[in-house]
């Protein structure tokens, strides 16, 4: 296995969670919030494939599908067309609504192919090219993958635990 089967294996591994945690959910059961503090499975799937999108996109010099392939408009949230979900407020989550579940998948698996594309031309030594310099020490390719795959999975772990409190509410 090669560096890019690699990495295409584990981001293989989050389109399937994402997959998993919103079959069949209706759009009241997406936008379940435990408490008012709480993230919906809406606002994790949501944030987790833009983190995605932001973060792939910027190291590999493409632009965001958010924006590019028109989620952005199909979302239609009352947000900035760059923001991600990074610190926001309980009521910026709120707000992270009305989406349905093959629309999350779709943005997903619209961001998981632009992802394997990327990822299909990269080798070892690609790992090593700085991608953020605003960090010490600097962020390199390989650091910003494994990133989005740990980022990813605990948000989709953090969505299924919230799927499986919906019979309990």
């Amino acid at each position: 296995m090669n560096t890019a089967e690699l990495m295409a294996d584990a981001f293989g591994r989050v389109q399937e969670q994402v997959h998993a945690v919103v079959d069949s959910l209706s759009l009241e059961d997406l936008a379940f919030r435990p408490d008012a503090e709480a993230n919906s499975i809406t606002w994790l799937v949501w944030h987790l494939t833009r983190v995605q999108d932001d973060h792939v996109a910027d190291a590999a010099g493409l632009d965001q599908v958010w924006t590019a392939q028109g989620w952005s408009d199909r979302f239609q949230l009352p947000l900035g067309e760059q923001e991600t979900g990074y610190g926001h407020t309980a009521k910026q989550v709120a707000s992270v609504r009305g989406i349905a579940a093959d629309q999350l998948r779709g943005y997903y698996d619209a961001v998981h192919e632009q992802t394997l594309s990327f990822l299909h031309g990269l080798d070892d030594a690609a790992l090593d090219r700085i991608v953020d310099d605003q960090w010490t020490p600097h962020v390199t390719l390989g650091v910003r993958l494994i990133s989005v795959v740990s980022d990813d999975l605990q948000h989709t772990g953090q969505a299924a635990y919230v799927r499986g409190l919906l019979p309990r509410r």
